[in-house]
Parts: C-alpha cells; sequence; structure tokens
C-alpha cells in the first residue's frame, strides 16, 4: 500500500502494472487495463433499486435483533469494523450514491463512513429517468449509474448477508432472511467476507 501512495492511490482495490494503474471498482476499466473485453450483464435499474430497498429493509430488521451489549464486538475477526459499524455501512452505501448523483461529490469512499439519511426511496420515486443512463463522477472516474447503482445495491446485499451470518454466530434466527431469490443477479463475491 505504501508503493500505491506513493502512486497517489489513496484507497484499494487497483490493479497496477509498474507505475500505472487503475481502481478495480469497474471490471470494464480493469478488463481495458489488462487488454481484454468485458461486457457485464446488469440487471434493469427498477429491478436493482426493488432488491436493494428489499436488503435495506432486512438489514434494519436484522439489526435490531443483535443484542445491544454485542454491537461493539468485531463482525468478523481479522477486520476492524465492528458489527454497529458494519450495520450502519449498509445504509451509508446508500447516502455515497446520492451524494454522488444529487451533490456530485465524487468521493464515495468517505462517504461510506459518513452517517446516512433515509432519503434513497425518495430519490429513487423522484428520479425522471429511471433509465439511469447519466453518468456520475466518482473517485474512480465518470461512470453510468446503473452501473453505480448495482454496485452499490450489491455491496450493502453483501454486507446484510454479513449481518445474517453475525446473527448465526450468536444463535438467533434472522427475522426474515434474504433469499436466493433477493439476491438473484447480484455480483456479489462467493465469499462471505470478502
Amino acid at each position: 500500500m505504501l508503493e500505491l501512495r506513493e502512486m497517489g492511490v489513496r484507497t484499494v482495490p487497483v490493479v497496477a502494472r509498474g507505475r500505472d494503474y487503475v481502481f478495480a471498482q469497474a471490471l470494464e476499466d480493469v478488463s481495458r487495463f489488462v487488454g481484454r473485453e468485458y461486457r457485464p450483464t446488469r440487471l434493469p435499474p427498477e429491478v436493482l433499486m426493488d432488491k436493494w430497498l428489499r436488503v435495506l429493509s432486512a438489514a434494519q430488521r436484522h439489526v435490531v435483533q443483535v443484542p445491544g451489549e454485542r454491537l461493539t464486538e468485531r463482525a468478523t475477526p481479522g477486520r476492524e469494523r465492528n458489527i454497529r459499524d458494519l450495520a450502519c455501512h449498509v445504509y451509508r452505501i446508500a447516502e455515497a450514491l446520492l451524494a454522488a448523483v444529487e451533490e456530485g461529490d465524487p468521493d464515495l469512499a468517505t462517504r461510506y463512513n459518513a452517517p446516512a439519511p433515509k432519503r434513497l426511496a425518495a430519490w429513487w420515486a423522484s428520479l425522471p429517468d429511471k433509465s439511469c443512463r447519466q453518468t456520475v463522477s466518482t473517485y474512480y472516474g465518470e461512470r453510468p449509474l446503473h452501473e453505480l447503482l448495482e454496485r452499490c445495491a450489491w455491496h450493502s446485499a453483501q454486507h446484510a448477508r454479513q449481518l445474517i451470518a453475525v446473527l448465526e454466530r450468536f444463535g438467533i434466527a434472522a427475522d426474515g432472511p434474504l433469499t436466493a431469490q433477493d439476491y438473484a443477479g447480484l455480483p456479489l463475491p462467493p465469499g462471505l467476507w470478502e
């Protein structure tokens, strides 16, 4: 990471070759960087929003099931994030998307660690062009809103999966757990803590 910082990189993942690098947030960018063609198939924006809002509702149900005295425990061994911060992070992802779209703030990574208002559904309801073809500035370049929407939806879903795993570790059955159908079509990493 020290070598990457010297090149101007502040966050990972990145793919680097010598002094050249590309942020690995968008697989399309990585594929161009390595000389391969990659064309993802994304769920339609309205399906992504529906899934994301279900994920956020489920995560809300699940986090209230965590015993209050355990919220400061690590969510997983080997990572500093505690359960309370993991739960908040699920919603901060929505705040980052809204800041990028509405305010032109490209610093998604910083927003992920700031408190988030509950305004995602209202934004979607008032969005005039739900095709999500417009572009949004991010710290890894101008990206299509459709791509960012997908990234944020699966990002929240991944952390919601982790909250369910925390409950299971405590011997608590998740209230209305997310299903395979809820996750279908989202490009989630295979591993729970990746």
